[in-house]
């Protein structure tokens, strides 16, 4: 039984389909598709991690995130 990722478009404008990399479509069937719940559970957790360092190359702060797509994804099944 085949998974994919849904989540909302921009200002509430309809329901968006992870394509892959940091791609989402508004077209279902451009959607990825996995095989098993699992990954598409390991690919709506992921997270970005972005470090911020000072002019001497110093690590001044480190924050991890999702995207607001990832935030409002389900994992779907077909």
């Amino acid at each position: 039984m085949p998974y994919h990722i849904k989540s909302v478009g921009s200002m509430g404008s309809g329901d968006i389909y992870y394509q892959d990399g940091n791609r989402w479509t508004g077209t279902y069937a451009d959607r990825k598709q996995y095989s098993n719940k699992s990954d598409a559970d390991a690919q709506a957790a992921e997270s970005i991690t972005r470090t911020i360092k000072n002019t001497s190359g110093v690590v001044v702060k480190t924050y991890t995130y999702k995207t607001k797509e990832f935030a409002n994804a389900s994992v779907i099944t077909e």
